[in-house]
C-alpha cells in the first residue's frame, strides 16, 4: 500500500513540477476579472472563452466564490 501511495505521491510532485517550469519560462501572467462572464464559474473552459472575447488570451475559474479571472501575458 505504502508503495501504490509513494507513486501517486511522486506522479503528482512531477505534474506539478512541470506545470511550474511552464510558467516561469512563459513569462509574467496578468489576470483581471472578467466583465462579461455572468453567474458561477464551474468550468474554466467556458471562462476562458469568455474571455478571449473579451480580447485575452485564456481565462480560469478561481476563489472561494468561483469567479472568472481573464488571462494574458503582460
Amino acid at each position: 500500500m505504502k508503495r501504490k501511495s509513494f507513486g501517486l505521491l511522486l506522479l503528482l510532485f512531477i505534474v506539478l513540477a512541470s506545470e511550474m517550469a511552464v510558467q516561469t519560462a512563459e513569462g509574467r501572467m496578468c489576470e483581471s476579472q472578467s466583465h462579461g462572464f455572468k453567474g458561477t464559474c464551474m468550468r474554466s473552459h467556458n471562462c476562458a472563452l469568455v474571455c478571449r472575447n473579451e480580447g485575452f488570451s485564456g481565462g480560469r475559474c478561481r476563489g472561494f466564490h468561483r469567479r472568472c479571472f481573464c488571462t494574458k501575458l503582460c
